[in-house]
């Protein structure tokens, strides 16, 4: 028989998870915005195709929607700051991009200059689920680096991993 799990229970167990923090950007006809998410993850390789969670309360879901394209950009260590401007430390939209250096994408979608990696996608799908919706994105373009360390969120901080010089299973 299953158990129900309480929102306060599924929120402490998933702050136990890591994750990669990530800039979510948008630019089209309906404007430009982003907003800092942890819920991103590959869907399928075939067609390339990747899913992001946005809150339904986002003042901003209404343009990520009209503008049917936005940019996941997978942060560096180096990010924190920018992770916390986007996570809303400052309403104007313009501010938050003043605060680092965007690269101009094809699609119209801005990239973050330095991130490890830049999905470009084209909103292929949304589903509503709760209190988000599951941005499902046709991925038309990967920018990416070999450098950098991934900023993470574990336990509700950002956490430093060491480099690993050595092999698995030693």
């Amino acid at each position: 028989m299953a158990q129900n799990v309480t929102r306060t229970e599924f929120r402490n167990a998933m702050a136990r998870v890591c994750a990669p923090v990530n800039v979510v950007t948008s630019n089209g006809a309906a404007g430009r915005g982003g907003f800092t998410a942890t819920a991103m993850c590959a869907v399928t390789d075939e067609p390339p195709t990747l899913l992001v969670c946005m809150n339904t309360r986002s003042s901003q879901t209404g343009m990520f929607l009209a503008n049917e394209r936005f940019c996941v950009n997978v942060l560096t260590q180096e990010h924190k700051e920018l992770a916390a401007t986007f996570a809303g430390g400052l309403s104007d939209m313009d501010a938050r991009y003043a605060a680092a250096a965007w690269t101009d994408l094809p699609s119209g979608n801005q990239a973050l200059a330095d991130a490890i990696v830049s999905f470009d996608c084209r909103l292929a799908d949304v589903r509503p689920v709760g209190t988000h919706n599951i941005f499902i994105g046709e991925v038309i373009d990967v920018r990416s680096r070999k450098d950098g360390h991934a900023l993470l969120y574990f336990d509700r901080s950002y956490v430093h991993v060491p480099t690993h010089t050595g092999s698995f299973g030693g």
